[in-house]
């Protein structure tokens, strides 16, 4: 079995799903973690880790200041750019490249959609919770090297948008919803279904 870094991951939800198929995964956070397997995970930055030699890399690095959910701090005026949050983003993406241009063969980062003046490379895929048994939407982004797209599992009709939307519009009455995700740690899990597609589809290519 493979050598897995679960990386930004402190719910260990992917961690887990690898470990429960015998590979060797860790999870990595700045962060305590929260899934209840403190031997499983290596609460540093995970720069350190990258120099090690590992099987499969996933990531979740943090998107506060790249997504495009953030649009309306990026240009807090029609055409003004705020100039101290854009240099956060480019920080952020320096972050992100770290997994983006590992040598490791192995290779998935998710994030949601960015917003382009960060200038991330073109994703691979599109992934939503309601392809994987969940009944929400929330649309996320898929960047995946020598692997293969990942195949749903459990598709839905039936769902509702996981993340707000608009919420400045809705607090004016405007079009808009609040959500399901009640702070940014609910807004950034990864659903379990998610979690089983990638170590049962992914964890096969691992030896």
């Amino acid at each position: 079995m493979g050598k897995v870094l679960i990386a930004c991951e402190e719910s260990q939800s992917v961690t887990k799903e690898f470990r429960l198929l015998g590979h060797e995964a860790f999870s990595c956070d700045i962060l305590e973690c929260s899934g209840g397997h403190p031997e499983w995970h290596l609460q540093q930055d995970v720069t350190e880790l990258l120099k090690q030699k590992w099987d499969m890399i996933i990531a979740f690095p943090p998107c506060t200041y790249m997504s495009k959910a953030g649009a309306r701090f990026m240009y807090p005026t029609a055409g003004n750019i705020d100039t101290d949050r854009l240099k956060k983003a480019i920080k952020a993406k320096e972050f992100f490249m770290q997994f983006y241009n590992h040598p490791c063969k192995m290779i998935a980062i998710e994030n949601p959609t960015p917003l382009k003046v960060v200038g991330l490379p073109q994703h691979t895929q599109v992934i939503q919770p309601y392809e994987f048994g969940h009944p929400y939407s929330k649309r996320t982004l898929l960047w995946i090297k020598g692997l293969p797209k990942l195949v749903p599992t459990d598709v839905l009709t039936d769902y509702v948008p996981y993340l707000p939307s608009n919420t400045g519009g809705f607090s004016r009455g405007q079009g808009g919803g609040r959500g399901i995700a009640k702070n940014a740690k609910e807004a950034s899990k990864t659903f379990v279904g998610v979690a089983k597609a990638m170590a049962s589809q992914w964890g096969l290519l691992v030896k």
